[in-house]
Formats: C-alpha cells, sequence, structure tokens
C-alpha cells in the first residue's frame, strides 16, 4: 500500500550547520524508489530550501508551514501576505523590540544589523545559505512579497503585545529549546503544515490513513494532529514526543532511515 510520507527539515532531515546525513538521503530515494511518496514539509520558506534538500529526492515540498505547496518541481500553491500587511507587521515587531525576518518565496527579508549573529548564532549561516536569495528590509519595507515571519525575542522585547497586535492575520507558533527557543514563527490565519498536507492529498487523491509524517519542533505539532502516523526524532521537544506513535533516534544516528524500517517502508 502506498504511502505518502512528510518530513521537517530542521532537526529532522537537516542540520543548518553539518547539513544532510547522507543515510537521511539514501532513505528517502530507498523510500520512493519502493513506490511511496516523499514530501519535504518544512517551516523555512521556498527561498531557503537550499539545494541539497531541494535536489534530495522529495516528490514534492510544502513549505512555509503550508503556505507554498510544489509537487514534482511545480508549484501547485503560494499564499503571500499583502505587502501592506507585511509593512505593517515591521513596525509592530520593531515597536516590540523583537526583530523581523520575513519569508518568501523568491527572498528572505533582514536587516543585517539586527539579525546577526548576536540574536541567532545562525544568522550567518542563512545569509551565506541564501546568497542572492537575502534583501534587506531597507529599502524593500513596502513591497517585501512574503508568506511567514520569524521574529526573534530579544531582552526587553513584549512578544505577548506583538502576537496580539498582529492576531487579526497571523497564527502565532511559540518554540522550544536552544536552537529555536527565541522565535516566534507567525503564519497567515488558518494555515499550517496540516493545512498543506490536507492540500496534498486531496489533489493526489491520498487516503488520510496512509499519511506518515517525521518531526521534532513545535512548528511540526499540527502536522502530528493530522497525520495517521507520526513518528518524533529523538531530539524532538516534549509536546512532539507526547503526540509520536514512535521515537526514533536523532537524525545523525540514524533516525530517519531507522524510523521508516520500523514502518516497514523501506
Amino acid at each position: 500500500m502506498r504511502k505518502i510520507v512528510f518530513f521537517d527539515a530542521d532537526g529532522t532531515i537537516c542540520d543548518i550547520k553539518k547539513g544532510i546525513p547522507e543515510s537521511a538521503i539514501a532513505a528517502v530515494h530507498q523510500l520512493t524508489a519502493n513506490g511511496h511518496l516523499a514530501f519535504l514539509c518544512t517551516g523555512r520558506s521556498r527561498a531557503f530550501v537550499t539545494e541539497d534538500l531541494a535536489h534530495m529526492g522529495f516528490t514534492g515540498m510544502i513549505a512555509a508551514c503550508g503556505a507554498y505547496i510544489e509537487y514534482q518541481g511545480n508549484q501547485l500553491y503560494n499564499r503571500e501576505i499583502p505587502p501592506e500587511i507585511a509593512d505593517k507587521s515591521v513596525d509592530i515587531l520593531r515597536t516590540c523590540g523583537m526583530v523581523p525576518v520575513m519569508e518568501g518565496t523568491d527572498y528572505m527579508y533582514y536587516d543585517k544589523e539586527e539579525y546577526n549573529d548576536s540574536v541567532d548564532w545562525y544568522a550567518p549561516l542563512i545569509t551565506k545559505a541564501l546568497g542572492e536569495k537575502w534583501r534587506p528590509i531597507q529599502g524593500f519595507q513596502s513591497q517585501m512579497q512574503i508568506n511567514k515571519i520569524s521574529a526573534k525575542i530579544r531582552p526587553g522585547s513584549n512578544p505577548d503585545k506583538a502576537c496580539q497586535e498582529l492576531s487579526p492575520w497571523y497564527d502565532a507558533i511559540h518554540h522550544e529549546g536552544s536552537f529555536v527557543g527565541t522565535t516566534i514563527e507567525f503564519i497567515p490565519k488558518g494555515f499550517s503544515k496540516a493545512a498543506g498536507i490536507q492540500i496534498v492529498c486531496k489533489v493526489l487523491d491520498i487516503p488520510w490513513e496512509n499519511t506518515v509524517c517525521f518531526g521534532d519542533s513545535n512548528n511540526d505539532l499540527p502536522m502530528f494532529q493530522y497525520v495517521h502516523t507520526k513518528v518524533a526524532m529523538g531530539n524532538s521537544s516534549p509536546a512532539v514526543k507526547k503526540l509520536a506513535d514512535y521515537i526514533t533516534d536523532d537524525m545523525f544516528h540514524y533516525g530517519i532511515r531507522n524510523g521508516l524500517r520500523h514502518l516497514n517502508l523501506i
């Protein structure tokens, strides 16, 4: 019976510093060779889906927590925030003392004076990975084309106020852990990884009983609440582990391979 498997990116199938384990690449290739479908299902916007991720053998991808969908290299869906709302969002976040990182299909927008390694140790790695897909907010603030926001909490900031003021347009995802623990993701209202999965399954006529997911962080919770079979990585947040049907190892200890073998998919 053909399954469709959705894989989170960061913390599940790749590491921003160490890259993608060869075991994960081999496992995804074996999964599709066995006749199953493999989708990247990431909070990253399409602009930040690096070449190594995009070309590791996925059938398609859901990016920006469901706001962007691609199948066999063709764009199926792209929900963008109106530029005037994106512009207003930057002002609200800065007024609340937070650092806006605006994420789109073609570009990510942030000002390096604000978003640097003093805010996130991995900020320079993101800039390097983006290359020409990085743009400053300054000079583009009124014309940004974005799918979502990753806002960074700083000492003295007021994230509760930011969430309240942005609530007419976005749902907020609060993260845990050392990697993204100071990040709040703002997703267009009604969108999530689960919503993206529902669209994909409807378009491809895949029954819910055949859905599987692998994840580790709190933006995976809607996915874990929706799909049939849930696999948490060994490094997952407590909330994700609580919903899991199976907890595999972390990615660098063959977590993807071992999880797919446990489910008899490879």
